[in-house]
């Protein structure tokens, strides 16, 4: 895993566990909804819905895009912004107010491009998935949006989450963080 190390060491157990629950997530959610067909009652109970959630003060999610769809890739973010930002829902403008997305200038060797999503602070328990906050918000664009996601995207390449263990713009360390030798 190139890309992995060259962004730092992950555990292997942690790639293992963590890894694939956080791609189903991110993928099985954005995916656009099948049209209604008639149902059994047994089928008619809603299904519980994956959340792609972050933990911790901090979340660096780094994807690679296609070369030739990054301005793709960056109009649907755009999007995600819009979507978020115009939202009445307070929990939505903090998602916004704390969500970067940086653009890696080198291309990976594979020729793909790397965006990083710099997630600060982490809103807790709110929804980071993609394609579910463009489809609440733009339900008349769900399939042109998941479309240009799915063709620029290329693949989930690292999740990274934690708390600030210290912080220096001048706040005071917390008190699990100690400064002494």
């Amino acid at each position: 895993m190139k890309i992995v190390q060259a962004a730092g060491r992950v555990p292997s157990l942690w790639c293992a566990l963590a890894i694939p629950a956080w791609l189903a997530v991110g993928v099985s959610a954005q995916q656009p909804a099948a049209q209604p067909t008639q149902q059994t009652p047994q089928q008619q109970q809603p299904a519980q819905a994956s959340k792609l959630t972050f933990t911790g003060d901090v979340a660096l999610w780094t994807v690679a895009i296609k070369p030739a769809k990054t301005a793709d890739f960056e109009r649907v973010m755009t999007r995600v912004r819009d979507a978020l930002s115009q939202s009445p829902d307070p929990v939505k403008q903090h998602q916004a107010a704390g969500w970067k997305v940086m653009k890696i200038e080198k291309p990976l060797p594979d020729g793909n491009i790397a965006y990083v999503h710099v997630i600060s602070p982490v809103v807790p328990d709110a929804d980071y998935t993609v394609m579910k906050i463009l489809y609440d918000a733009f339900p008349d664009e769900r399939q042109a949006l998941y479309e240009s996601y799915r063709d620029a995207f290329a693949a989930n390449l690292s999740l990274a989450t934690g708390r600030v263990a210290v912080d220096l713009n001048g706040a005071k360390p917390t008190a699990s963080a100690s400064l002494t030798p």
